[in-house]
């Protein structure tokens, strides 16, 4: 076993080189009504979704393995217009922007490629993915029948179309890409776009043809799709789905297998006997290309995040977590998902389809080639709360409530969507103080005192201090204004006070009323932080009226209006605006109210920090810095710094930045992304439990009330250097950066917990000797890990679950020493589920095997 985990990362090259998808210069790809032909064979594809800008290139080639290594075919992604071209005409193909070299990560490891060209890709992604340049060509209106806009859509597609070509990643020659995907989600707002809309769909699907990717291409949420477009389905479920013509195969390109997290939110999860139930669902109603959004979530580092207020975090509970890791037990129960519906392909898409109704919500779905001995089967039931049991082919089979069985043979349930067998993992994420993170040239040289952090700290102006500011009458709208350049847009004004004003005699209260539309507002008078307010998800739009102090005399009233990311979605979602839009007054005067709304007031873009770019070691050098062990923590509009060393090992790394309030992280120049620990989740809505049964919406499994919505920010391992890491952060509000920590993220606590008649559960068959081993409970931790102890351990019939297992009226006293001996100082162990094992600790029961073990370095 140790030899083999040594060579491992050979084999897996080989593997992938000799189990690859038969691509060749000759590869051909068209449909049919029920499928995507290969080379002229119908296939059953499942796929994917990675972000190639949400990860970074040197995590690729491990998303992809453990991608294959779960069942996938297919990777899908979309492809960022902003990224690739934030000016115009300057084009960015390079780090996470390298489509090239993700793709070709891709064929490496001898999967498809779904390219999702769009332009528009929504996602959650900044202004969805449009480049905010567009907003400058005179006439264009985005997503419309309209010349300006088409043009550039244009000329971006076969930008990106010619690239593929010249690259040779077409399969016709030889590369992964097996399907293009234009526009995204058009269906859903078409509506509003009256005669222009159909109009620009239909031009839509003409350009494409005209590209010649000698490829199908897809339209996803669009049932007008123009033929020979094919149509597909986004959502949680997609089994009553139909294409628009009989002609064309059934796809589901988003299946969601999560859902996105928003700042001030509640972290949803979706249970995995519910995504494996909504795609067993959708093959056993004749779909036959299914994709996961997402498998691999990701980051949205930078200002990528749209929305507005959507998280840095795009973790979107998918099988593959925002790290890297393998999530238990949702990337292996949809392994063994996988493995169920390939073994039945060839029914699938040759065979007849015949369904038998057992009573409501009961169904079997068969398909079988005549003459052939070809038959699958999916025996259902959709009740949400009752099991039920079947006869079927002179058999009876037990159906929990919400769940599919699959019978490849029409014969034998190898998988049942509500049955979990494989491992469950709770993950683990490491505090390491950045006291212990020292550069070695300041760490104390007593052993008996603890190091202290050496944090520089440089005021941010309040106003506008750059040569970059201009003036305007009135109130500019922030997007229109400041192009997506910043965050941030200054708004400044002053007011000139009598010494008769009344309030400065009785002490009365004078106030600031502001209307803004959002996304949050810093108020400063005379230098002097006044107060802040933000609005939400659902409501980015507020009224803020809050007390200030003003003096005699001239009052220099400066706002700060900040975004988090532009709107990404909706019907002309390009025109929302943002920014302060009034009115803006000051109650409480001799005179009443004074309404500063169409005064000339003065503007400046972005912060002076980030003109002089403070995050980069060459800004950072051209201004003084302030530094001693105790940096300022309430202070509002300041930038802190610090150097540290990487933490030892491969684990992943995160930012632990809950004592912070609202800002941007950068390490080494790298920007993190925003962080808004300040705005806390509600205290209501959660739960410890999750029934997955029933339809699922985004609310209903939720955790994290009360809290912080994202608390850790990933800081990809290429970013690091062994020594000498630079930190940078930028806070808005005021925090206490002396409580800021690295942790590493981890596999603390693996289970498992397997029955006698599991049959997905086989470890494997001698068909020669017509014997069949008993299933097999296996455990794994992370590489670099080994089994370090095991907490729970019966053979019997353990009740429980992960965490809070515990012993039947049936248990084998042998089982803890069996499973210690078998496991402890392993990275991984197999062990059968068999009575010749462990006894036979009582009769006529059948028995399992439920272990819970921990995971050290």
């Amino acid at each position: 076993m140790a030899i083999l985990r040594a060579l491992w990362p050979v084999l897996l090259v080989v593997f992938c080189l000799f189990n690859s998808n038969s691509v060749n210069a000759n590869t051909t790809v068209s449909y049919d009504g029920r499928a995507l032909l290969i080379n002229g064979q119908r296939k059953v594809l499942i796929s994917g979704s990675i972000h190639y800008p949400r990860s970074t290139p040197g995590m690729w080639p491990d998303l992809i393995a453990k991608s294959k290594a779960g069942g996938l075919d297919v990777i899908e992604t979309y492809v960022f217009w902003n990224m690739h071209e934030p000016e115009r005409r300057q084009y960015n193909f390079k780090g996470r922007n390298d489509l090239v070299r993700f793709l070709k990560t891709i064929q490496a490891a001898g999967l498809y490629a779904h390219l999702r060209i769009g332009p528009y890709a929504c996602a959650e992604w900044n202004y969805g993915g449009f480049p905010v340049w567009l907003h400058s060509i005179q006439g264009i209106q985005m997503r419309t029948d309209n010349e300006p806009f088409k043009n550039e859509m244009t000329i971006f597609t076969t930008k990106i179309v010619e690239m593929m070509k010249a690259e040779k990643l077409f399969a016709w020659q030889g590369g992964p890409i097996i399907l293009g995907q234009i526009e995204n989600e058009y269906g859903n707002q078409e509506k509003h776009y009256g005669e222009k809309g159909k109009a620009y769909i239909n031009w839509v699907a003409k350009m494409a043809e005209a590209q010649n990717i000698n490829l199908p291409w897809v339209m996803c949420q669009q049932e007008d799709a123009p033929d020979p477009i094919i149509n597909a389905c986004n959502g949680f479920y997609c089994d009553s789905f139909e294409p628009n013509s009989m002609k064309k195969p059934k796809m589901w390109t988003e299946n969601w297998s999560g859902w996105f997290l928003t700042f001030g939110g509640r972290v949803p999860h979706r249970p995995t006997e519910d995504v494996a139930f909504a795609v067993a669902r959708f093959y056993q109603r004749g779909g036959t290309f299914q994709n996961y959004y997402m498998y691999h979530g990701g980051t949205n580092f930078g200002r990528t995040a749209g929305g507005p207020f959507i998280s840095t975090s795009y973790d979107y509970d998918a099988p593959i977590d925002e790290y890297g890791y393998i999530r238990q037990p949702k990337w292996g129960h949809l392994k063994e998902l996988h493995h169920a519906i390939k073994q039945s392909e060839a029914a699938l898409v040759n065979g007849e389809m015949h369904s038998i109704s057992f009573g409501h919500d009961l169904q079997a779905t068969v398909y079988s080639v005549n003459s052939s001995g070809i038959c699958a089967a999916f025996l259902s039931n959709t009740h949400p709360r009752k099991d039920a049991t079947v006869q079927f082919n002179g058999k009876s089979y037990y159906l929990p409530a919400w769940s599919v069985s699959i019978l490849p043979d029409c014969k034998h349930a190898v998988f049942n969507t509500a049955k979990i067998s494989t491992q469950t993992s709770s993950m683990a994420m490491e505090k390491v103080g950045l006291e212990s993170l020292l550069p070695a040239e300041t760490e104390t040289s007593s052993s008996d005192t603890k190091p202290s952090i050496n944090w520089s700290w440089h005021k941010e102006p309040i106003g506008i201090r750059s040569g970059e500011n201009f003036s305007s009458n009135g109130l500019l709208e922030q997007l229109y204004t400041a192009k997506d350049k910043s965050d941030f847009l200054w708004y400044t004004n002053s007011v000139h006070l009598d010494e008769d004003e009344p309030f400065l005699k009785n002490k009365s209260q004078v106030y600031l009323h502001v209307k803004t539309r959002g996304h949050a507002l810093h108020v400063f008078i005379n230098g002097q932080f006044a107060g802040t307010q933000w609005g939400s998800y659902n409501n980015t739009s507020f009224t803020m009226h809050i007390p200030i102090t003003l003096k005699a005399g001239t009052n220099e009233i400066d706002l700060l209006s900040v975004t988090v990311g532009w709107q990404n979605y909706g019907p002309f979602f390009d025109t929302w605006e943002a920014g302060i839009n009034g009115p803006v007054m000051l109650l409480g005067l001799k005179n009443g109210t004074k309404d500063l709304t169409f005064q000339k007031w003065n503007y400046q873009i972005g912060l002076n920090g980030e003109h002089q770019r403070l995050y980069s070691k060459t800004g950072a050098n051209a201004v003084q810095w302030n530094s001693g062990t105790y940096p300022p923590n309430t202070t509002a509009l300041i930038w802190y710094r610090t150097e540290f060393n990487a933490p030892k090992g491969n684990n992943a790394v995160a930012l632990d930045l809950t004592t912070m309030s609202k800002g941007q992280a950068w390490v080494n120049g790298h920007h993190i992304g925003r962080y808004f620990p300040s705005f806390k989740a509600p205290t209501d809505g959660c739960s410890d439990t999750c029934d997955y049964r029933g339809t699922y919406s985004p609310t209903n499994c939720v955790t994290g009330c009360g809290k912080s919505s994202q608390e850790w920010y990933h800081v990809p391992r290429s970013w690091l250097h062994p020594t000498n890491n630079v930190l940078v952060l930028l806070e808005e509000i005021g925090g206490d950066p002396s409580g800021i920590s690295f942790r590493t993220r981890y596999v603390d606590t693996i289970c498992s917990h397997v029955s006698q008649d599991d049959p997905t559960a086989y470890y494997s068959v001698e068909e020669s000797h017509g014997v069949t081993e008993p299933p097999h409970l296996n455990l794994q931790c992370s590489s670099g890990q080994h089994i370090s102890a095991i907490k729970f351990a019966s053979f019997g019939n353990p009740k429980g679950s992960c965490g809070t297992f515990y012993e039947g009226s049936c248990h084998a006293t042998t089982s803890s020493d069996i499973i210690r001996k078998a496991c402890v100082g392993y990275e991984e162990c197999s062990i059968p589920v068999s009575e010749a094992l462990f006894g036979k600790p009582c009769d006529d029961l059948v028995k399992s095997l439920a272990v819970e073990a921990i995971c050290s370095h």
